[in-house]
């Protein structure tokens, strides 16, 4: 219990980068703990001479393994290419490999699934009162002269900027829905509690990707669920799967009866996702030239290196604007950006792409390899909220670097012990997101 409790608070602290000392080196609160945790349980895992081989555990150890050949080819081909780039930030990704990978083990280790079980509501708990503080501190409790929860008009809470703590935002409302899916009675309503602070705060972050995935998760929960209800084994055919088949059967009646509405419902969608959006969308074409013009940088470099990479680290060049806007513009405190100059230091912004400058094209295809397989588990096994859970993340990872967060590995080991949903739990679940027993 204790264990887990240092874990979730430390998962959760992991996201506040403005509490970080010791500069590139990202230690703080949040990591110490982790790393308090990670020791611990090496130490335990190192008496009963290591855990079981499980598929889990195997699944992931493959994945590292891979990843690891894929990091020292992309380092040798940098080496012989004469790559330049940053020490610095070269020796922050391989810190935090090597903090992942055996953390991300860990958590499948055996005894998990009880042990995950309990850290999920412990990381829910924590988050939300994590969340209600850095709100407080927003709103009410100004003048903390090491915080500054405002990017601007965007809020950030304790992270150096809105996105950090959008992506924890994503995870602690997908978490919750998983928890409220899989309990009954008042649990389930605690863990329903949880949901709405991680929606509100993350629409203050005014993160476009946040938007983007709330919206997709919200559309893509229900699909999930009839299609959970349509599959349904049992002879008799229930209120709820008929109810489910005649939904499907009318869609494409319903579909060409709001065909004249298409318009007006465009446009109202668009002037909400404008207002939600960080600059009332203002500045969506220069972000979006910027972004292009990484991805382009980060495949040639990637091509230019035989696709091996080049190593761990990032290998872009700061696009001139970004380096134009930073000089002209006061920026807020507490934010550690990579300094312009002729070293490469800049990344892709883009999972994929940052690993292809990195490992090449074997990075790429064993992390596609391990998301893939991991989230297709809880697909076949009726756990919707943790496939919504997983892929909101990889989708948040798109237009972010992930791999280095812990809360992905956390999401990854979830999916990767998840239990197999009985058929009577499906129709309640898709009424009440109910399922199991706690």
């Amino acid at each position: 219990m204790i264990l887990n409790l240092l874990f979730s608070i430390g998962l959760v602290l992991a996201s506040s980068s403005q509490l970080r000392f010791l500069g590139v080196a990202g230690v703080g609160p949040g990591e110490i703990l982790l790393l308090v945790w990670l020791v611990s349980m090496l130490s335990r895992e190192a008496a009963r001479l290591g855990p079981p081989l499980t598929p889990a555990l195997s699944r992931l150890l493959i994945f590292w393994g891979f990843f690891l050949a894929a990091q020292c080819f992309g380092t040798l081909a940098g080496f012989v290419l004469q790559d330049r780039h940053d020490p610095i930030w070269f020796l922050h990704d391989v810190l935090a490999y090597s903090m992942m990978a055996p953390l991300s083990c860990l958590l499948v280790a055996e005894p998990a699934q009880q042990r995950l079980r309990q850290t999920a509501w412990l990381v829910s708990i924590v988050g939300s009162v994590s969340l209600a503080v850095q709100l407080a501190n927003a709103l009410f409790i100004r003048g903390i002269p090491v915080l500054d929860p405002w990017y601007w008009e965007r809020l950030r809470g304790w992270s150096q900027n809105p996105n950090q703590l959008a992506f924890l935002c994503v995870a602690l409302g997908a978490l919750a829905l998983h928890l409220a899916e899989t309990s009954r009675g008042m649990r389930k309503i605690g863990a329903l509690a949880c949901m709405p602070l991680p929606i509100a705060v993350g629409l203050l972050t005014k993160s476009d990707t946040f938007t983007f995935v709330l919206a997709l998760g919200s559309l893509a929960y229900p699909v999930l669920k009839f299609r959970q209800m349509l599959r349904r084994t049992t002879p008799e055919l229930t209120f709820r799967s008929a109810s489910a088949w005649i939904l499907v059967c009318a869609l494409p009646l319903i579909l060409i009866s709001a065909a004249p509405l298409g318009g007006a419902i465009g446009a109202g969608t668009l002037d909400i996702a404008k207002y939600m959006a960080k600059d009332n969308g203002k500045g969506a074409d220069r972000e979006t030239e910027v972004r292009l013009h990484l991805w382009a940088q980060a495949i040639e470099k990637g091509v230019d290196s035989g696709l091996l990479g080049l190593g761990p680290g990032p290998h872009l060049q700061i696009p001139l604007s970004i380096v134009e806007e930073r000089a002209v513009e006061d920026e807020p405190t507490n934010i550690v950006h990579p300094a312009p100059g002729d070293t490469p230091n800049f990344e892709a912004h883009d999972t994929f792409l940052d690993l292809f400058t990195q490992g090449g094209l074997l990075a790429v295809l064993s992390f596609a390899w391990l998301v893939g397989s991991t989230i297709s588990a809880p697909y076949r096994n009726g756990r919707d909220a943790l496939v919504i859970l997983l892929g909101g993340l990889v989708v948040f990872g798109l237009v972010h670097f992930i791999i280095r967060q812990p809360m992905f590995w956390f999401a990854t080991a979830l999916c990767l012990v998840a239990p197999v949903a009985r058929v009577s739990e499906i129709a309640p679940a898709a009424e009440t997101f109910g399922g199991t027993k706690a």
